[in-house]
């Protein structure tokens, strides 16, 4: 393992240890991730460029009591995933290139979603957050490949992806 991916990944197992909850994992590993925010040479150089059809996904570790997982997320020009939420807490920073957020709330009837935020996350830039309240969406809305790290509190390699459940409820604004 690259040494600044090394530093990421103990520096991520001792914040895990020493949270308490969900939310609180969410903001250590967030501080971690901020310290030690490795560079795109982490990944290959064609790792970097990407999939021209939607974002694609690199496990660069996984610790091996399950306890979280480090993705590398690479974007092109325009790539967006659905809007989603995840099974356990998730921190992201940007490493590469601009990763556009808009963030989300279910209605008090469940029958649509409700726009809660949005924010760009640049180069060096990032977030956190904990179930419930991470529905999201994210896109690459620059002219260059975005790449993120994210860290996930699971093991990936063996559920597949952190993703819950992806919505296709309409979309109102907060006002």
């Amino acid at each position: 393992m690259a040494p600044e991916l090394e530093a990421l990944a103990t520096a991520t197992r001792a914040a895990v240890r020493a949270a308490a909850d969900w939310p609180r994992a969410a903001d250590l590993v967030a501080a971690q991730l901020r310290r030690h925010l490795p560079s795109p040479d982490v990944l290959t150089l064609v790792q970097r460029e990407g999939d021209p059809e939607r974002h694609r996904s690199h496990v660069l570790h996984v610790e091996p009591d399950g306890s979280f997982s480090i993705v590398a997320l690479v974007w092109r020009p325009g790539q967006t995933t659905p809007i989603h939420d995840h099974v356990t807490w998730c921190v992201f920073g940007v490493v590469q290139g601009v990763e556009y957020e808009e963030l989300f709330r279910l209605d008090e009837s469940r029958a649509c979603l409700v726009e809660a935020g949005a924010s760009a996350n640049e180069t060096g830039e990032g977030s956190g957050f904990a179930p419930p309240g991470d529905i999201h969406r994210v896109r690459n809305a620059g002219a260059e490949t975005a790449i993120s790290i994210h860290i996930y509190g699971t093991d990936v390699s063996r559920i597949g992806s952190s993703v819950r459940r992806s919505y296709e409820l309409p979309v109102r604004s907060a006002g």
